[in-house]
């Protein structure tokens, strides 16, 4: 009985509206829903929408940048705070606090340190050296990398939080043994604790991965998608059609896709991780 409003919420908010997401894609709605339904033409001009495919493939750019420095650089600071680093409660802070912005702030942050001609690139020409460029959020081929820079600065922290509750789970025993019969310390990371540590790679891989998916704020503050749309991602794309340019049908599809885009490719992980974790259980 307690779990009845909650699981009603879940079913009517999440799986209602994207069954009705889904139908609305089968329209020619506009500005307003219109239930007269013309089959999959949305999803033709969608996969005919020269500016989808860009942002798809930002999507994958991103997403691969993204996730893969927050797991790198979240690691390798819960690493050294694990090893018994001085002043570890200040320094945890201080790789906790771009977490409490929002990603508008961490957008507007980034852009003036980004802007060639009052961030990082005018400091250092300040400071004599002339010839230094960092123009990245102007160029159209440099622009996506300027979202995941922010982004994982932003991000590391928690990375590095759920990362250093792992290692410090890890039994000591398993480094007693190791120093007992010389392993150096880096192979036992590499070998010993991190398949230890499949777990939290797993719930940090799917955390990040809603976060890449769901981009949208971030787009909005730093770069606008642009220049032009080189650094537009399919979220930023499903808002602009719904909200400007009228094309809820056409958002719609998109947006339908963009899930289907997320069950395909993280479903397969899930299966694995889950089929792992039961064949260790049945060990």
């Amino acid at each position: 009985m307690a779990l009845i409003p909650a699981m009603t919420i879940t079913i009517v908010c999440f799986y209602g509206f994207i069954i009705w997401t889904f139908v609305i894609s089968l329209t020619r709605s506009r500005l307003l829903p219109v239930y007269k339904f013309t089959g999959f033409e949305q999803y033709v001009r969608l996969f005919a929408n020269e500016r989808w495919w860009t942002a798809m493939q930002n999507l994958a750019i991103h997403g691969f940048l993204f996730i893969g420095g927050c797991v790198v650089f979240g690691y390798f600071l819960a690493i050294l705070i694990d090893r018994g680093v001085k002043a570890e409660g200040m320094f945890r802070t201080l790789f906790m606090l771009p977490l409490s912005m929002s990603f508008i702030v961490t957008g507007v942050i980034w852009q003036w340190v980004m802007n060639p001609g009052l961030g990082l690139q005018e400091a250092v020409r300040a400071l004599g050296w002339t010839g230094f460029e960092f123009n990245w959020i102007v160029r159209p081929d440099r622009s996506i990398y300027t979202l995941a820079i922010a982004g994982i600065w932003q991000q590391v922290g928690l990375c590095m939080a759920l990362f250093l509750a792992g290692l410090r789970n890890i039994d000591p025993n398993i480094w007693k043994a190791s120093r007992v019969d010389g392993i150096p310390v880096w192979r036992v990371y590499l070998h010993i604790i991190t398949p230890m540590m499949r777990t939290v790679f797993f719930t940090v891989f799917i955390l990040m991965s809603a976060i890449v998916m769901k981009a949208f704020d971030l787009v909005v503050a730093l770069t606008g998608g642009g220049p032009g749309f080189s650094s537009d991602l399919p979220a930023r794309f499903v808002v602009d059609h719904i909200l400007n340019r009228q094309e809820l049908g056409l958002g719609a599809a998109g947006a339908f896709v963009l899930l289907c885009t997320v069950i395909a490719v993280i479903s397969p992980y899930i299966y694995f991780e889950l089929k792992k974790e039961r064949g260790g259980r049945g060990h």
